[in-house]
């Protein structure tokens, strides 16, 4: 008798894909019963060109950066295509000493200076694929953490001289990224080097770090469209410009996502798996999120990838109003780190604690460039590994707990471009299934915007100080402010030396210290 698979499991007609929801609690009648044709639907205006953000009247076209002739224009599509033959030949000039530093040496290093999907994407690549030996290494700037960014140069020592700089703002204005630039571009000039002669700028085009690198004479400058969104863009140059650095294969990460999405154009969400994700995700949640997703992946090269979802998920689905501008509050929390490792933290809640949540398990089959020493009766170490998760997803199914599980046959370019492109679709039907707008995100602007409030208000404190010490009672009568917000800005500017509190907090007389430029 031939062997057929229990419902709700997908199995990749030539490849070792394997998706499980077989334990998600799930009824054919309730997925069937999905706005299906409409999310399919939407999705294929997407890929067609569609204006899917109408927020900004843009289009969203991250799926044609692996398939540069489905672009809606001849034009984008040539530029797709242009700009990835020009990461590729830039970075092998790079690797091959071809390009070298002020000083004439081949750069050893590499420093991504970016923030949310303009360094996570890329994270997640460098730490799942690079290589040993093979290509730059690589680090990243991602916060505006002085002191993060100062151990990172402390770090990097003499080799900051042998290091090019990859400046990474769509807008041009991203806060956190200028920064990372300014204060690289300071310690680039204290050891002596022409910062312009290390940096490379990816960006929308005209943008004002577009205009400064090209007046200044950067390297190299790489585009970022409009219809590409940060936390899909690790296909674009933003993630395959620094994975060429490091030796990756870009071309098969490109194919994997390009295969993937071939896969979930599927019409059926029982033949296509981002489909099936979908609708486990909207019965699991009853069509409102009110069970978090935990990702588990049992590999330590996939430990990022909890982190790549939390964005990709929480940032696309997490919207007030649905599109009809109703108030919603929609969402899909996203936590995780890595198996087996759990096993040991808070996967004791899972099993016995709340009922809030399903598991999203990532086995792999190989294991990579592991030992196969038998480490106990005929088992290696990855046997073990592959034994905790199965234990692990019985234990939880024996307690009533849903989950799924995805499995891979390995950690590879391939294999990862598909895994990006299955969530990133999976993603983009939810939120159609939902009604929500998955392609803006107005809550981080708004958190932009009071950042900037906050900033023009520690302005206020120091003008008011100029005038002579005052106490937090007449700083909030002279601004207006909020007394413990404006507390907060007072203590960080005592702490960093720029105001002298007299007195303790809070009924201290703050001055500026002399001397200070604060």
């Amino acid at each position: 008798m031939p062997v057929s698979l229990p419902d709700f499991v997908l199995h990749h007609p030539r490849l070792p894909w394997l998706l499980d929801a077989s334990l998600m609690g799930l009824d054919a009648e309730r997925l069937d019963a999905l706005q299906w044709p409409e999310a399919l639907s939407a999705m294929s205006a997407l890929e067609q060109g569609a204006i899917a953000n109408p927020d900004e009247q843009r289009q969203v076209g991250h799926y044609w950066l692996r398939a540069p002739e489905l672009a809606p224009s001849l034009a984008q599509g040539q530029a797709i295509g242009e700009t990835q033959e020009a990461v590729c030949a830039f970075a092998e000039r790079v690797r091959s000493g071809q390009v070298l530093t002020a000083a004439g040496l081949p750069f050893t290093d590499v420093l991504q200076v970016g923030i949310g999907g303009s360094a996570l994407g890329p994270q997640l690549l460098i730490d799942a694929l690079a290589p040993v030996n093979g290509g730059l290494a690589v680090h990243f700037a991602d916060n505006t953490d002085p002191d993060g960014l100062g151990r990172l140069l402390n770090g990097l020592g003499d080799r900051l001289r042998r290091t090019l700089v990859l400046v990474v703002s769509k807008s041009g204005g991203t806060a956190e990224t200028r920064n990372g630039q300014l204060l690289v571009c300071e310690a680039l000039s204290r050891a002596g080097v022409q910062p312009a002669a290390h940096l490379v700028a990816i960006t929308g085009a005209g943008s004002n770090l577009d205009r400064t690198a090209k007046a200044d004479r950067w390297l190299a400058t790489f585009p970022m469209w409009d219809w590409v969104g940060g936390r899909t863009s690790v296909t674009s140059a933003v993630g395959t410009l620094v994975a060429e650095l490091a030796g990756l294969d870009t071309t098969a990460l490109l194919q994997g996502a390009r295969d993937m999405d071939a896969w979930t154009r599927d019409g059926d969400w029982r033949t296509n798996p981002a489909a099936l994700l979908a609708g486990a995700w909207h019965v699991a949640g009853k069509g409102v999120g009110d069970r978090a997703m935990v990702a588990l992946p049992y590999s330590d090269r996939l430990v990022l990838f909890s982190r790549y979802l939390q964005q990709l998920i929480m940032e696309s689905i997490g919207k007030e109003h649905d599109l009809e501008g109703k108030v919603v509050h929609q969402g899909l929390t996203v936590y995780g780190n890595k198996g087996s490792t759990d096993q040991h933290a808070y996967v004791q809640q899972l099993r016995d604690g709340r009922d809030d949540f399903f598991v999203t398990f990532i086995a792999v089959l190989g294991d990579g460039v592991g030992s196969d020493l038998q480490v106990a009766d005929g088992a290696n170490a990855g046997d073990f590994l592959q034994g905790f998760l199965l234990g692990t997803r019985r234990a939880l199914n024996a307690a009533g707990r849903p989950s799924l599980t995805l499995t891979v046959p390995e950690v590879s370019p391939y294999v990862l471009g598909g895994l990006i492109a299955l969530f990133e679709r999976a993603v983009g039907l939810y939120a159609s299934l939902i009604g929500v707008n998955a392609y803006h995100q107005p809550g981080v602007e708004a958190g932009k915007k009071a950042a900037a409030d906050v900033l023009e208000l520690s302005r206020d404190l120091r003008a008011v100080l100029a005038t002579g010490p005052a106490t937090l009672t007449t700083l909030v009568q002279a601004t207006g402010a909020d007394l413990l917000e404006l507390g907060y800005l007072a203590e960080r500017l005592v702490r960093t030396e720029r105001l002298v509190r007299d007195g303790a907090f809070p009924g201290g007389t703050y001055r500026l210290r002399k001397g200070s430029d604060a």
